[in-house]
């Protein structure tokens, strides 16, 4: 199998790490010096640092147009804000390649768009490359673990059989277990709407509010994942998945989410602006939430959570203020 990984921030790179060692990898970046750099220390020392980059893996900032032909699958390792363009640029190049992206999220709309919202990867593909032949690799994941070879599980998603095949038998190893999909619509819901949730909770640690309520926060957060996911056309299964409740549970509670340290250092009386300073990496839950909000608005879905998830992000209600919005709400049946 030859694998081309296009962007070489943290996932893509411990990614990368591991296949090369069963197939033959290309580790990708749009960026000279960066690439520069990983080929002079063999360490992505900005993204994935302590990580040593394996000798078989090739690293290259060629153009795509002379470097995708040659390989059996393109893994797009980039935020949701460069999808769109590496869509683009992909698409008359390799028409006939699967395809596959990591990337979690809503796209951001940009002040002066007509759209009402941003949209999911999914959505964004079928937009710009429908011809494409595509699929999304997600899952509770950190990098800097599967980098080190630690235990972990993906699904990989695709409504092309072949494409889910050939995500599986490319990194599924024995530390790492890969589970087939189709239901891309729920997969990537999950992945969006955990980041929000995971902000949430850390706001809820950082003011001590305690375990109980952490629980509490987390189950009530997937119940309105699933509510959004299903309306958008998802299985509620999904849900209870490694896409949902696993990286919900991930995102929510380990030290290395960055959307949980937003939560946090929010928590803390930091301004916005002064948490993704000091964060140095995207947390897409912040660009994330105001479409969850607007999604579930224009589709009647009920999520407190992450309403009020935007009401702190936007100044419009203090951290501290955040809980007794939620708790304040009127008693009512659980399903």
């Amino acid at each position: 199998m030859k694998l081309l990984i296009l962007g070489a921030g943290a996932w893509g790179t411990a990614l990368a790490v591991q296949a090369c060692h069963r197939h033959q990898v290309t580790l990708w970046g749009r960026q000279a010096a960066h690439i520069q750099d990983l080929l002079s220390h063999r360490v992505n020392q900005r993204y994935l640092p302590g990580c040593p980059l394996p000798e078989q893996l090739h690293l290259s900032h060629l153009p795509l147009s002379e470097l995708i032909s040659d390989h059996d699958l393109l893994l797009l390792a980039v935020p949701m804000a460069g999808l769109r363009q590496l869509l683009t640029d992909i698409k008359d190049v390799a028409p006939s390649l699967p395809v596959a992206w990591l990337c979690k999220g809503f796209e951001a709309v940009t002040k002066g768009e007509s759209a009402a919202y941003g949209l999911m990867a999914h959505e964004v593909q079928q937009q710009v490359a429908p011809g494409l032949q595509a699929g999304v690799l997600s899952g509770p994941s950190f990098a800097q673990e599967v980098a080190r070879g630690l235990p972990a599980a993906l699904v990989a998603a695709s409504r092309h059989a072949h494409v889910r095949d050939m995500l599986v038998q490319t990194f599924h190893a024995d530390k790492l277990r890969v589970y087939a999909n189709d239901d891309v619509v729920g997969v990537e819901t999950g992945g969006a709407v955990k980041n929000v949730m995971a902000i949430a909770t850390g706001l809820c640690d950082g003011l001590q509010l305690g375990m109980n309520a952490r629980a509490a926060l987390i189950t009530r957060g997937l119940a309105e994942m699933t509510r959004l996911g299903v309306a958008l056309g998802a299985r509620a299964e999904t849900f209870m998945g490694l896409s949902g409740l696993g990286d919900l549970v991930l995102t929510a509670t380990g030290d290395l989410s960055r959307n949980r340290q937003v939560g946090m250092a929010l928590a803390q009386g930091k301004t916005l602006p002064q948490v993704l300073q000091s964060l140095g990496h995207v947390a897409e839950g912040v660009y994330s939430a105001r479409t969850v909000v607007q999604r579930a608005l224009l589709l009647g879905v009920d999520m407190p959570i992450a309403h009020t998830v935007v009401s702190v992000l936007d100044g419009q209600v203090a951290a501290k203020d955040a809980v007794a919005v939620l708790m304040g709400r009127g008693s009512k049946g659980e399903f």
